[in-house]
């Protein structure tokens, strides 16, 4: 099984899934009405709420089954999906590698050397397997985005608050500022179509549900391209893409352009203090909550060094900073001056210049009268494993979407071709070391382009990464569906 190779499915429930296609069948045969998924195999991170299975998110001492399925997945179930498994995560779910104490690494599919992503990186990479259509993920920084990219599927991070996040495990709890958001992932995007109509749906717990907004699920078929108003960014000025990545944005911008779009190139505004503020609002406790979970746990190392760097006061913080700048490691000062401990003036003084950055963007769109942006997902293909956590400044391009609480979608079009690795020159910087060492061997690997729009806006994502699916997917490159376990 591709399993053995990738460990992705980590709470396997084949038996339960079987009785239930039973039933499915039955209910087909006495001609009872069928829901939407009727029938159809699906998995859910791990973090999600399965009756009879735990949410550990990594944690050894967290392991007791669950009493209760959580809504969304009670969404699925009353829609006739039949929930197959449970897929792997990072611990705590806070960085971009799907590693363990509790189940172990994942491994990406299309090379078992690298990292499927995280933290919904086990979904992805059973999904890009062929071992699950269908996948529930979560997105706080990236989590749903960025191992779509990796393992070349598509994705989808809804407008913050679109769905309900009561019935899984969390983290950083109390941590408001920038909202974590479920979403689906799929090797089609007329399935992730499916599945938010399924997720958005007027059942009586979501209306109920206080975190639920009355906001009806648009029909995507009236999405023209036609006319529609395309921004494109190649580059964030903050951490530059690999060349296949540069190109696979301009291809895609060409392609909308040639279905009648109006394509113009959009400057970036600011990225180096949006990332700087995700940063700070993401640690602002000094990572206390990540410390007080994992009391009692087994504690991954990488995690445990994250969790000290946030915690050290900013004096000291500070010093260390400015000696990594002597050193010529830039990007690594500029993210330790961002982590620690804030006090409540600090953090709603950052709160204020979040929003403050977010009405300067939403004001400079409604200049443009842009309907979309085309960008990169990332800044690298999937990277080696143990790599994730020194290349954080890559993500840069994930981290803007959640601060803005706007959709964005993945869809996944290229791959890697030879010659297009890299083009970054040698530095000092160990942070530009490290993506130079990603980057070689990863000729072949999957990429995408990443879609966003403004609130709510979710049905022009999807029509928009439907009719780039539908440009590029006779290409010899197109990556969707087209994976075998390496």
């Amino acid at each position: 099984m591709a399993n053995d190779s990738l460990n992705a499915l980590v709470v396997p429930l084949f038996e339960r899934a079987r009785a239930e296609a039973v039933e499915a069948d039955r209910r087909r045969e006495r001609g009872e009405r069928l829901g939407l998924l009727h029938g159809v195999p699906v998995t859910v991170k791990e973090c999600f709420h399965v009756a009879g299975t735990p949410s550990t998110i990594g944690l050894t001492h967290c392991r007791e089954p669950l009493d209760e399925d959580g809504v969304l997945v009670r969404r699925l179930r009353a829609a006739g999906a039949i929930i197959i498994g449970k897929t792997n995560v990072p611990q705590l779910m806070l960085w971009h590698e799907s590693d363990n104490p509790v189940y172990g690494r994942t491994n990406n599919p299309w090379d078992l050397e690298r990292s499927p992503g995280g933290s919904t990186g086990g979904e992805a990479a059973l999904i890009a397997a062929g071992g699950s259509p269908l996948g529930l993920g979560s997105d706080l920084g990236g989590s749903i985005r960025l191992p779509c990219h990796f393992c070349g599927i598509h994705g989808l991070k809804p407008t913050s608050f679109r769905l309900p996040r009561r019935g899984m495990r969390g983290n950083l709890h109390g941590f408001e500022a920038i909202v974590l958001q479920p979403g689906p992932m799929a090797r089609r995007v007329e399935d992730l179509e499916l599945a938010m109509r399924v997720l958005t749906q007027e059942t009586p717990d979501a209306r109920n549900d206080p975190d639920m907004p009355p906001v009806a699920w648009p029909d995507w078929h009236g999405v023209s391209i036609r006319g529609l108003r395309v921004g494109v960014m190649e580059d964030d000025g903050y951490f530059r893409p690999v060349p296949a990545v540069r190109r696979l944005v301009r291809e895609a911008a060409e392609s909308l352009a040639q279905q009648g779009a109006i394509v113009e190139t959009y400057e970036p505004d600011g990225t180096r203090e949006l990332v700087e503020l995700y940063m700070a609002l993401a640690g602002a406790d000094g990572g206390a909550d990540a410390r007080r979970m994992l009391r009692g746990s087994e504690v991954d190392p990488r995690l445990k060094r994250m969790a000290w760097l946030a915690g050290l006061n900013r004096p000291t913080r500070m010093m260390l900073a400015k000696s990594l700048r002597m050193r010529g490691q830039h990007m690594l000062a500029d993210m330790l001056s961002s982590l620690g401990p804030l006090s409540a003036d600090r953090y709603w003084q950052l709160t204020e210049r979040m929003s403050s950055a977010v009405r300067r963007i939403e004001k400079k769109w409604h200049q443009h009268g842009f309907d979309v942006l085309l960008m990169p997902p990332h800044g690298l293909p999937a990277m080696p494993h143990r790599k994730p956590i020194d290349l954080l400044a890559a993500a840069s391009y994930a981290f803007v979407p959640n601060l803005l609480g706007w959709p964005a979608g993945v869809v996944s079009l290229s791959r890697v071709r030879l010659g297009e690795e890299s083009d970054r020159p040698a530095s000092r910087d160990l942070v530009i070391r490290r993506a130079i060492e990603s980057e070689t061997g990863s000729a072949g690997l999957p990429i995408g382009v990443q879609v966003l729009a403004p609130a709510w806006r979710e049905h022009v994502v999807l029509g928009v990464m439907a009719a780039l699916e539908q440009a590029f997917e006779t290409d010899a490159d197109f990556p969707a569906g087209r994976c075998s376990v390496n």
